[in-house]
């Protein structure tokens, strides 16, 4: 108890204050002098060279449009002779930030509303009507079935649908891609960013680049970094993938703009740089499901009036526009707190030194008496004095 309020006592009557010491030791004083000195390189090299901590920082707000051209041409026994432009292979026209390109497909053409026999697997090969069952309609199948049990050619039966007939056949991928010309293609990325906090706005199509020049140029990291055309092929490459083997099953790919923009600098230098990387996974042990691909169908009548379509298993490759960057501009207030912040890390140099002196070094109990001194209070001390 007695304790208890000796602790209260001194908490509420004591008062501390730091008292300056010099150490006359090389160690003590070489590596206080380390300390500070790592301190100030962080704080000058990292925080304010490397980090710019003496900019106000905003982060890009961006837009995108995205154009493709280019032009091929197929021969085949189902469609015969055919060129294919942007309007046939860009599916949809505009998207948000990304554009896809078709480079492979199954066709089914002149499919019509009826019953026909399921494409065969484990599920609809059946041998005879009691196999299939009226109304099932499972998720993978093409239709809902009849319960009829009906030969798809000479050797096999499956079960019969109600379906768009004749049901695709999905099983093969055509190998090469259907439209492996599509590796010519081009694809035009007009991007504009805006720093709202500087009021800062640019776009990727620089004030030098003139009609004349745009119509010829073609993005390469060496000699035309900043032409805002690239070639498909090119970068499927730069991201180290094979852009032919890509086109059969599709894929998706990054388009990387960055913008970072130190605004203190003239505003010409803040320049676009441009990288590619692949974002759909392609693993070899784990290539379940891979690629990229979607149906639609194009719809007609005969001229008998019948409604029909031609339905398009499409493969393509997806390119996902990324826009990033961060601009700094000096301003005084995130220097002072950067400032401030520095000057009271070197505290840190006299907290270290002090610990290894008064806990770590063999004389620690002479400096800690050199260090602390005990003073009674003045008034009681007079009072003593006058009753002797």
């Amino acid at each position: 108890m007695a304790g208890c309020c000796g602790a209260v006592r001194g908490f509420l009557f004591e008062y501390d204050t730091p008292r300056i010491v010099l150490i006359r030791s090389r160690k003590v004083g070489l590596m206080n002098r380390a300390v500070q000195l790592l301190i100030l390189a962080y704080v000058i090299g990292w925080v304010f060279v490397w980090e710019k901590g003496y900019q106000e920082k905003d982060s890009v707000v961006s837009s995108i449009t995205t154009k493709a051209k280019g032009v091929a041409m197929t021969n085949t026994s189902q469609l015969g002779f055919r060129i294919w432009d942007v309007a046939d292979y860009v599916i949809p026209a505009q998207e948000e930030n990304s554009l896809f390109v078709m480079t492979n497909m199954i066709i089914t053409v002149n499919q019509t509303q009826g019953t026909c026999p399921e494409i065969p697997d484990k599920t609809t090969r059946c041998e005879s009507d009691a196999n299939c069952r009226a109304g099932s309609a499972d998720t993978h199948s093409s239709g809902v079935q009849t319960g009829r049990c009906v030969p798809f050619n000479g050797s096999v039966k499956t079960c019969e649908v109600a379906s768009w007939c004749p049901v695709e056949d999905d099983s093969r991928v055509p190998r090469p891609a259907f439209l492996k010309a599509a590796e010519n293609f081009t694809l035009l990325v007009k991007n504009n960013i805006w720093y709202p906090k500087f009021n800062f706005s640019k776009r990727n199509i620089l004030p030098n680049i003139s009609t004349t020049y745009l119509k010829s140029c073609v993005y390469d990291a060496h000699t035309d970094p900043f032409c805002p055309i690239f070639r498909l092929g090119q970068i499927v490459e730069s991201a180290g993938h094979s852009f032919q083997d890509m086109a059969v099953e599709g894929g998706i790919m990054g388009i990387q703009v960055n913008w970072d923009c130190n605004l203190d600098r003239a505003a010409a230098l803040c320049l676009p740089r441009y990288s590619f990387r692949r974002l759909d996974t392609r693993d070899a042990d784990h290539n379940v499901s891979p690629g990229y691909n979607f149906r639609f169908a194009k719809y007609y009548r005969d001229l008998a009036g019948q409604e029909q379509r031609t339905l398009i298993k499409a493969y393509g490759i997806r390119f996902d526009i990324i826009v990033f960057g961060k601009a700094g501009k000096f301003d005084i207030i995130p220097t002072m707190i950067n400032v401030g912040s520095g000057l009271a890390l070197l505290g840190v140099a006299t907290v270290l030194c002090d610990v290894i002196v008064l806990y770590c070094m063999k004389k620690r109990y002479y400096y800690r008496e050199k260090k602390y001194k005990f003073v009674e209070d003045y008034e009681q001390g007079l009072a003593g004095n006058t009753e002797q």
